[in-house]
């Protein structure tokens, strides 16, 4: 049985799937399966540990695997993740001839026009331009962007290390975030603040510098070494006793600072066919991106507001998207 073998490795998760052409040139997918990435030394056990797991020992014909961080010569160390993924290596280890590596936002990219109607939410409808450019944020693990220009009649996935650029801070509490996060880890990216660990960094500002007092159950809950990033996210969006206040504004600062560099990736990539958010963060604090301080900063851009109000902004519900992406491009090689 010859199949496409197809990943989307993440810094706290990686998908892997099997996928078979079908006679009208789409993929059927017959089976996939999820991993937590740091339990595993590197991406060639993944795969082993996954395919060992069929039934049937599959014929390989092609494959690809969408990976953070730039991808050069087929190779890519991955900066969430102590791992350095070879193409080359996995190739002649699975004897496969047509294997790629691509970045994973390119992965993502590929896979948003399989993506159905209900696989996105709209928080900006706009007007979009048919033949316009489009333009994808991921914040999860890391941050991560694309440019997506449209030439002939497709768009073509470029892959972009913007999550890794200066932070931009706008505010005066911005920039008090700024001094404080300089303090800490001397240069500061914008993954320092939109991200999973960002967000964790944004609480620690608001405790320290702003002196919010921490929920005694968040604080023992941190303490105990859980997930900072889930632990506050889910305080952030519970009501009642169950939620917090820090943790909320944590998230409202994590919201805007998303509108804001969303904004500013719209404009970089001249994003009139469509701008959309990825990754493992947007789906969980949808509530949050709808209630309207992500699409203010968004659009708050002077006098491009008319320009940005134009713009069509869509949240990607389907957390398969990237290795959906990933199968298709394995599927032109």
């Amino acid at each position: 049985m010859s199949m496409i073998l197809a990943g989307d490795v993440g810094g706290t998760k990686t998908n892997l799937g099997l996928f078979e052409r079908e006679e009208d040139g789409g993929l059927r997918r017959v089976r996939s399966d999820k991993f937590h990435s740091p339990d595993f030394p590197g991406l060639p056990a993944v795969i082993h540990e996954f395919l060992g797991a069929g039934t049937v020992r599959e014929e390989i014909e092609a494959a690809c695997f969408g990976i953070p961080g730039p991808v050069i010569e087929n190779r890519a160390s991955t900066p969430n993740l102590a791992w350095v993924v070879d193409g080359a290596g996995i190739a002649a280890d699975l004897r496969v001839e047509r294997l790629t590596l691509i970045n994973d936002l390119v992965a993502t990219a590929e896979g948003i026009q399989l993506l159905k109607a209900e696989e996105v939410a709209v928080l900006q409808e706009g007007r979009p331009e048919p033949a316009g450019n489009r333009a994808l944020i991921a914040a999860g693990t890391g941050l991560g962007m694309a440019l997506l220009p449209r030439v002939g009649d497709r768009w073509v996935p470029v892959p972009s290390e913007g999550g890794h650029a200066d932070y931009p801070p706008r505010t005066e509490e911005e920039i008090d975030l700024l001094r404080y996060l300089r303090e800490h880890f001397g240069r500061v990216s914008t993954e320092r603040v939109l991200s999973g660990p960002g967000l964790f960094n944004l609480y620690n500002f608001l405790r320290d510098v702003r002196k919010v007092p921490e929920n005694p159950r968040v604080r023992e809950a941190l303490g105990r070494g859980e997930d900072p990033a889930k632990v506050i996210g889910e305080a952030a969006m519970a009501s009642g006793p169950q939620g917090c206040g820090l943790c909320s504004r944590a998230l409202d600062m994590l919201v805007v600072a998303y509108g804001a560099l969303a904004g500013n990736l719209a404009l970089l990539g001249t994003a009139t066919g469509g701008l959309y958010l990825g990754g493992g963060i947007a789906p969980k604090i949808l509530p949050r991106l709808v209630s309207g301080s992500f699409l203010q900063a968004f659009i708050a851009k002077g006098r491009f507001v008319p320009y940005l109000e134009k713009i069509p902004v869509r949240v990607i519900l389907n957390d398969q998207a990237a290795l959906l992406g990933a199968a298709r491009h394995a599927s032109l090689l």
